[in-house]
């Protein structure tokens, strides 16, 4: 148990970390060997493409973990906690919908690279490793969103303030 708690608070940030890692050492590595040696590869630019890529999804599910993604969120401070609830439960289905909907699509556009055995153009590995970001964004995004869900759920239960996340400015 306490190593699925473990890897709940902490699994993206993990990835993260990788990917963040990945990108600036290939990063580094192409910029050495451009400027020293004259040369550069194409490898070296769609890992640091893929990497980014996979940080922009899996970081949009620990916005949606942390509650610290871009809101306006004026609105909030004139609510009383049961309203407040309500609209965060309100916003959490609406995302969900939207998360089924793009996993789908995203899925669909997994499913047809492997289908007709595309390869990335310089490292020549199957496409469906660089497109899988999408749908494992939106997955984590699910996951959360159930998660923030009935975290939200048993506050409005309880009568407790829901968690709304840090804010960018008081």
């Amino acid at each position: 148990m306490n190593i699925l708690r473990k890897l709940d608070q902490n699994a993206e940030r993990w990835l993260l970390l990788i990917f963040y890692v990945m990108l600036v050492v290939t990063m580094a590595v192409e910029v050495l060997r451009r400027e020293v040696f004259s040369y550069s590869s194409i490898w070296g630019e769609e890992v640091v493409r893929y990497s980014f890529i996979y940080l922009a999804w899996i970081g949009a599910a620990v916005a949606v973990k942390d509650r610290i993604h871009i809101r306006i969120d004026v609105i909030m401070h004139y609510l009383g906690p049961r309203p407040k609830a309500l609209l965060y439960i309100f916003g959490d289905l609406v995302m969900f919908v939207v998360a089924i909907i793009a996993l789908y699509w995203s899925w669909e556009a997994v499913h047809i690279s492997a289908k007709f055995g595309s390869v990335t153009d310089g490292l020549r590995v199957s496409k469906v490793w660089a497109l899988m970001a999408v749908p494992l964004g939106f997955a984590l995004m699910m996951l959360r969103l159930t998660q923030s869900f009935i975290r939200d759920v048993r506050a409005l239960r309880d009568g407790k303030p829901v968690f709304e996340g840090d804010t960018l400015f008081d």
